[in-house]
């Protein structure tokens, strides 16, 4: 943690660093969560047990969960994007839970990689709509049986709320990261100030010392619901290119 001259420094965490030329922690924590969620599908599925391991439960289990997502939110014309759901899903998981562990850095905490990946569920998603509904898809902005007085107002409000998406998935992800992380540094800054006054520093520290503790588990939970909530929003968006309502 970092105590400089006795400030509390929580941004320091997301700053980005060279490891090599051109390639930086962000990039290092990616590539390490893309061999990490490759090793889980490989390895967890190499044996096929009947009576499956941890590991195999763990791939199973991913795979059943989003699987059973893209099917109810999209239906099944939507089982084709089952798996770039699945990627997506699993590597907003993983880069938020390897933020979690020691030292290291939380790639989804910036708004560069959160603002990619929902630009490309942006494009993916009015692609769809284009090649199956062609222009006809132009009338999701104006719904029928509206009436065309009011279209100068209902297009530029829905051309508006349609581009938000973009803006609305990213933020979203990148400020709970950030948001969650700052408060981790913050009590566990105090902890060290506190700790470091002696006996009575000591016991202060312990209200923030077991509030931090509080805080891990609670980000756990968030590092999952966030990424469930990037997918499952964009099977939302893929069912209504794909059904146009």
């Amino acid at each position: 943690m970092a105590v400089e001259g006795k400030t509390i420094d929580a941004l320091s965490q997301f700053e980005l660093t060279h490891v090599a030329a051109g390639f930086t922690n962000s990039n290092l924590y990616m590539l390490i969560g893309g061999v990490a969620i490759s090793a889980l599908m490989v390895l967890g599925m190499q044996k096929r047990a009947r009576v499956p391991g941890r590991l195999q439960s763990l791939a199973e289990v991913s795979y059943e969960f989003i699987y059973n997502m893209v099917d109810e939110q999209v239906g099944r014309e939507g089982r084709k994007f089952f798996p770039f759901v699945f990627t997506l899903f699993m590597f907003v998981l993983f880069g938020n839970l390897l933020g979690m562990l020691p030292y290291a850095f939380t790639f989804t905490s910036h708004i560069a990689v959160t603002f990619t990946l929902a630009l490309v569920v942006f494009i993916l998603v009015t692609a769809v709509a284009l090649a199956i509904h062609g222009t006809k898809f132009f009338s999701y902005f104006f719904p029928e049986g509206a009436p065309i007085a009011l279209a100068p107002i209902i297009i530029p409000v829905e051309i508006i709320s349609y581009l938000s998406r973009v803006v609305s998935l990213s933020v979203r992800l990148f400020a709970n990261m950030v948001a969650g992380h700052v408060m981790l540094k913050v009590f566990a800054t105090f902890v060290v100030l506190l700790g470091s006054l002696g006996v009575i520093g000591i016991i202060g520290a312990a209200a923030p010392l077991a509030l931090n503790v509080a805080l891990v588990g609670f980000e756990f939970l968030v590092a999952f619901l966030q990424a469930y909530v990037f997918a499952i929003l964009t099977c939302i968006y893929l069912h209504d290119a794909v059904h146009l309502h």
